[in-house]
Formats: C-alpha cells, sequence, structure tokens
C-alpha cells in the first residue's frame, strides 16, 4: 500500500486546498439539489471528484472507482475499488461553515477497508490509515481514548441527512442522563475520524456509506477503537468507540438503537 498511500495523500493535500479557495459570501450559483433540498452539491465537490478520479486511473487503471458525485468505474475483476466522497459536508461548506472534509479510501472486491484517508481542509489535517499499519495524522502516529466511561466525554453523531435516524432519540436521551456531550458537527468522515484521534470517546451513524464512512472506519480500528458492527452492511448503523468504554457503550447501544 505504500505507492496508494503517497498518492492518496496528496490527492487530499491537493483537494484540501481545492476546498480552501474563498467563495463568495451567500454566493450559491454553483450550488443545486440532487434529491432534494437538503442534498446538494456545489461545483467544487465535481471539480474535486474529477481530478481525483482523472489522477487514480491513470496512477491505477485496474482498480475500480466509486465516488459520491460521479457514480462507479469498474474496474479489472478482483482489483480493489477506490472510494470518493470529494467534500463530505457540502452543506456546511456551501454555508461557509468551516467543518466539511475530503474522504479517500480503497477497499477489496467484498468491501474490507485497505487504506483511509481523511482530509480537514480548515485545520490543516491529514488522517491516514493503512490495514494492519496504524493510524496516523499529519505523519504521527495517534490513538484512541484511554477514557473508561462516556461520562463527561464527547459523542460524535450525524443526522440521516437533515432526519433523525431510528433510535437516535433515545441515544441522545441516555447520553443526557450521563453528563456525555453529544455534538452533531456535519460530516461524518471528519466526526468519526476523532475517535482515532482521541478527541472524541465513542460516535455514531444511522446509515452507514462506504464512500465517507469506510474511511475513518479504517483509521479508527487501526486507532485502536471498537466498531460495532466491525463492517457494517450499506445503509445500517455504526458506532466506534474507545476501547476501554466499549462495554459502556455498546451496552447503551445496544439498548437504543439495536434493540
Amino acid at each position: 500500500m505504500d505507492r496508494e498511500l503517497t498518492i492518496a495523500t496528496e490527492l487530499a493535500e491537493w483537494a484540501a486546498q481545492r476546498i480552501r479557495r474563498p467563495r463568495a459570501p451567500h454566493d450559491t450559483s454553483d450550488v443545486r439539489e440532487k434529491d432534494g433540498p437538503a442534498d446538494i452539491v456545489t461545483a467544487t465537490d465535481e471539480a474535486v471528484e474529477t481530478h481525483v478520479r482523472a489522477v487514480l486511473r491513470r496512477e491505477f487503471p485496474e482498480y475500480g472507482i466509486e465516488g459520491e458525485e460521479h457514480g462507479v468505474h469498474e474496474g479489472t475483476p478482483g482489483a480493489p475499488h477506490w472510494l470518493i466522497d470529494p467534500v463530505d459536508g457540502t452543506t456546511n461548506y456551501a454555508h461557509g461553515i468551516g467543518w466539511c472534509s475530503f474522504s479517500l479510501g480503497l477497499a477489496t472486491p467484498p468491501g474490507e477497508p485497505l487504506l483511509g484517508v481523511v482530509a480537514d481542509p480548515w485545520r490543516h489535517e491529514i488522517f491516514t490509515a493503512t490495514r494492519g499499519g496504524g493510524a496516523h495524522l499529519n505523519g504521527h502516529p495517534i490513538h484512541a481514548a484511554a477514557h473508561t466511561t462516556l461520562t463527561g466525554h464527547v459523542f460524535l453523531t450525524e443526522w440521516a441527512a437533515h432526519a433523525h435516524w431510528p433510535g437516535m432519540d433515545d441515544l441522545l436521551r441516555e447520553l443526557a442522563t450521563r453528563h456525555c456531550t453529544v455534538r452533531i458537527m456535519g460530516s461524518t468522515a471528519l466526526s468519526l475520524v476523532q475517535v482515532a484521534a482521541g478527541r472524541a470517546t465513542a460516535a455514531a451513524i444511522g446509515e452507514f456509506h462506504p464512500v465517507d464512512a469506510l474511511p475513518p472506519l479504517l483509521i479508527a480500528t487501526e486507532a485502536g477503537a471498537v466498531a460495532v458492527p466491525r463492517l457494517p452492511p450499506y445503509n445500517t448503523p455504526l458506532l466506534l468507540t474507545a476501547p476501554q468504554a466499549a462495554h459502556e457503550a455498546t451496552t447503551l447501544w445496544e439498548r437504543t438503537v439495536l434493540r
């Protein structure tokens, strides 16, 4: 994975620079709806994915590609495939809120993660991991938090687009009774990867989509976090938790979301 990781990291650096380009305040001329008012795409989403796809097809012509904006390119049978989310958190980006990310992953044909990269353009951070190679932030090793409880710590989650997902309200109520501070920031990849950095003790989403969730899933587990389940089916819930808080978090998860 050395060459794949090098090129993926270079693409993440390029994408972060592209996302950081100034946009005119309140300019919506480059924004359009996809499936509804809460599902939008910008010219930046499309430009970033177009460039990343072109580089990946040139450098790894046998690999497949699945992107958030431009669909699937079939690779050679049995070859890995790339997963691209050019701007994860487009609503934040389009409204000038500095919390979005670039996400790039590589997976086996059955969907097992091989490589993950998540770039935070605003904090100049690039999270990386390869299977069995540990997790890194700007080249330095990172590890999940050593916290033994959710109480007093941060739990990150996301809406399912603009809506609550089944069990979410029950989960939030239970976390509140534990004095666990919940944050809903607006980028699945960037929220999940905070568990890898030890900033959040746990994070959860109600609908797992590989294009934006598989890279941070690998990064978090390579940092020592526990994933429940280890690899979710498409559109099903995912919990990531620091290892020593896993029993509490998993018990709560099973009681509220998986019941």
